[in-house]
């Protein structure tokens, strides 16, 4: 049925040919879900995987001296269990795993994960790998779904539970006292619950799980194949399910193919989960991993401490990207260049005035404002907590309005403009960014401001060459001056009740009818707004003193005026 708000027609795209989930797997829904109710107070534990899953995915993997600074900075970040390699893939994996043993570089508090598939002759080589390592997680993996059963290993779900128990039991003959056992059901997300548990369950009791020494079982969605709520149904299924929970830690690993991997995450520890593995800025396999520096901080930008360590973020950004070689995208969330940038011109008014706002509240509390409650439009956290600065808070092109010139200007130049001054210099600023069709950088809005409207004040038709006033009586100024126009000078006079109404009665009898509406003061600038004749316009000098600027700012209005 053709729907009258909505006027699109079918696509020739062969949708047919794909399956929706509830086809390919079922999904037992918990009775009285808990994940949607529940709600993220504390923070998981973090594992990345940069080291071994992310490292496959890059088309030049790291060598051991890039891996020993990720290894470093994952350290320094507060990271307390990391996946440091697959050892029996390559000679680099094993050489790097090695490395970390003779070096010593593993802190008593981390612990190194190392990945195996379930082949006796890889696990062999895998604890060969971790030999001296004080303590250590191996991490157990077979594809578990139907299809990869089918196409890929070609065995039924009786072979693949043999494969498993036989890989098992030889770890628990191969492991020290210092090595616990992690388990991934690959493929998760499309394998039968039943096994899941059967397969998941039989590792607990043959690895004599306990609260001291629990078993990982890390259920990933390999390739993702719905919506995030169904990935939590099915955490929330085996959370409720597992045998000797108390002795299991329930992990998960989501991939980002649909675009929704961070939000697959976040369901499913509302759902029980207690560990996440992923990557730092989501590097990984066809879309990536799901990303660690997104999960953190969105918990951060919720009051929960993420308990890693992202107070420099461009600094953890520069390494990633030089360890990798990959570029973090410039909309990267809370990372990228312009995530906390705003072009906009009702975004910047906003963001202005809630800088405003938050110094006037940090100081109404008497703290400082780096501690002071966070709440400014558009900016989730105050970029200052990720080691940024304000300059990039507010940019300027095209599509900018008053508000952010005008922040510029004060920001980085001392000059507040008067509010109803800023529309104008923001016609200005309009003009020429699109004139060079690119953003206009704050010494060029000074430039542009000064060209404008300062030297108005000094080098524009109507000069001053000398001037004076002085108070005849109480409340009557004279104000004396030679006045240049063009090439014609001439010596004025005018009175009144103040300086600059004497000052506009010397412009009007030299024949500049001048009016003054407005004079302010910020700092060494005064803004004047004037009519001149029928036109109104604002002028802004900077001066010695108040008298002087404000003599200035008159008369560049009245120059500006005589160009309109």
């Amino acid at each position: 049925m053709t729907l009258l708000w909505n006027p699109q027609q079918p696509s020739p795209m062969p949708y047919d040919r794909y399956r929706p989930f509830q086809e390919r797997v079922p999904v037992p829904v918990p009775d009285g879900r808990g994940w949607p109710a529940a709600r993220i107070e504390r923070a998981p534990l973090w594992v990345p995987v940069d080291l071994r899953d992310g490292n496959q995915a890059l088309a030049e993997p790291m060598d051991t001296p890039r891996k020993r600074r990720f290894f470093e900075l994952l350290v320094r970040l507060g990271f307390k269990e990391i996946e440091v390699g697959y050892p029996s893939a390559s000679r680099t994996d094993f050489d790097f795993v090695r490395h970390l043993v003779t070096d010593g570089a593993v802190p008593g508090d981390v612990t190194p994960v190392v990945f195996t598939p379930a082949r006796r002759d890889l696990i062999d080589r895998t604890f060969e790998a971790i030999e001296g390592m004080e303590r250590a997680a191996v991490h157990l993996y077979i594809a578990t779904s139907p299809v990869w059963r089918e196409v890929v290993l070609r065995r039924d779900r009786a072979a693949v539970r043999r494969t498993v128990r036989e890989a098992a039991e030889h770890m628990a003959r191969r492991a020290s006292p210092g090595v616990r056992f992690q388990f991934s059901p690959e493929t998760f997300n499309l394998t039968e619950p039943d096994f899941v548990l059967e397969l998941c369950d039989g590792l607990t009791e043959l690895w004599d799980a306990s609260p001291d020494r629990p078993v990982t079982h890390n259920l990933p969605a390999t390739v993702e194949i719905a919506t995030p709520n169904v990935y939590a149904d099915q955490i929330e299924y085996a959370h409720r399910h597992l045998a000797r929970r108390d002795s299991v830690i329930l992990s998960v690993h989501p991939h980002n193919d649909r675009g929704t991997g961070v939000a697959c995450a976040e369901l499913a520890v509302l759902a029980g989960a207690q560990r996440v593995e992923g990557c730092l800025f989501g590097n990984g396999e066809r879309t990536g991993n799901v990303d660690l520096v997104t999960l953190a901080l969105n918990l951060f930008a919720q009051g929960v401490d993420p308990m890693v360590d992202f107070g420099d973020i461009d600094a953890v950004r520069a390494t990633v990207e030089e360890c990798n070689r990959l570029p973090v995208h410039h909309r990267h969330p809370y990372a990228g260049d312009l995530v906390h940038t705003a072009f906009s011109g009702t975004h910047q008014d906003a963001i202005g005035k809630g800088f405003e706002e938050h110094a006037r509240r940090a100081e109404e509390l008497g703290v400082p404002q780096s501690r002071a409650p966070w709440s400014v439009p558009y900016l989730p956290v105050d970029p200052a907590d990720l080691g940024r600065s304000y300059e990039a808070v507010i940019r300027v092109n095209s599509q900018s309005g008053k508000g952010g010139s005008a922040y510029l200007l004060r920001t980085h130049h001392g000059i507040d403009l008067p509010e109803r001054m800023r529309p104008g210099f923001a016609r200005l600023v309009q003009e020429a960014t699109d004139a060079s069709g690119r953003e206009a950088t704050p010494k060029e809005l000074y430039d542009l401001f000064r060209a404008a409207y300062l030297s108005q004040g000094t080098d524009g038709e109507v000069r001053l060459e000398s001037w004076s006033v002085h108070e005849e009586a109480p409340g009557r100024h004279r104000f004396v001056c030679t006045l240049r126009t063009g090439d014609r000078t001439g010596d004025h006079e005018g009175t009144g009740p103040g300086a600059l109404t004497a000052l506009a009665d010397a412009l009007t009898g030299a024949g500049h009818a001048t009016e003054i509406l407005e004079v302010t003061m910020t700092g060494p600038y005064a803004f004047a707004e004037c009519r001149v004749g029928t036109t109104t316009a604002w002028g802004a000098a900077e001066g010695p003193a108040p008298l002087a600027a404000s003599v200035g700012a008159v008369l560049s209005a009245v120059n500006r005026a005589a160009v309109r």
